[in-house]
């Protein structure tokens, strides 16, 4: 399912949305994945006090249990060792939902971490394009995947992850637009992704007459 801009939506209507969403969650979590620099973390952090959730950060979260940064745990142990741990800790964070959680960019691209997910969460991508992607990253320096080449490390990234993000149940645009916004467009899209507008009581036929 995948959107772009949301249509207005009045604030007492999308606090009925919030209520149907959390309704239809139960104890499942909220997940943001993408690429890095689309805004997980900045989305979610505002999400999940709209929705009443906690917020989780995957990275932070890893980074916790390991004592150490992301950077230094890819430079001593390599990438293998980090994806088995992010595994560990997305399905610690998933079962103890409902929650917003933001995940690492290639989280999603474990097929352990896709599967609870789906059984745990309703996953959400924040799809960007590369002009943005590049702008953002290029204002940070912890993320050890885009040290060197930073463009053409996310070019490579990009054809590597879009098809499987786009397995998502949910996707929206990220854009440079303000974060409110941002947010709003996500609850819109989760909640017509979890509560669907019925059907039409009546529905024409194929030869153009209405039928119940």
């Amino acid at each position: 399912m995948r959107f772009g801009a949301a249509g207005k939506t009045a604030p007492d209507a999308r606090s009925r949305r919030i209520t149907e969403i959390r309704d239809a969650l139960g104890g499942r979590s909220v997940v943001l994945v993408g690429m890095p620099g689309c805004g997980k973390s900045a989305a979610g952090k505002r999400l999940a006090p709209r929705l009443g959730l906690p917020f989780m950060d995957a990275d932070t979260e890893i980074e916790k249990a390991a004592g150490k940064s992301i950077k230094d745990i890819f430079a001593e142990h390599g990438e293998p060792f980090f994806r088995d741990g992010e595994r560990r800790v997305i399905a610690r964070l998933l079962s103890g939902g409902p929650a917003v959680i933001a995940t690492g960019g290639g989280a999603f691209m474990t097929e352990a971490v896709r599967d609870n997910i789906k059984t745990l969460g309703v996953s959400v991508w924040l799809r960007a394009e590369l002009p943005l992607l590049l702008r953002r990253v290029q204002r940070r320096t912890h993320r050890p995947m885009l040290v060197s080449d930073p463009e053409g490390t996310l070019r490579r990234l990009m054809e590597a992850r879009y098809a499987t993000y786009a397995t998502a149940d949910v996707t929206v645009e990220a854009r440079d637009v303000p974060h409110e916004q941002m947010v709003n467009e996500i609850i819109d899209r989760v909640h017509d992704y979890l509560c669907p507008a019925p059907a039409s009581a009546a529905a024409p036929s194929s030869d153009g007459s209405l039928s119940s």
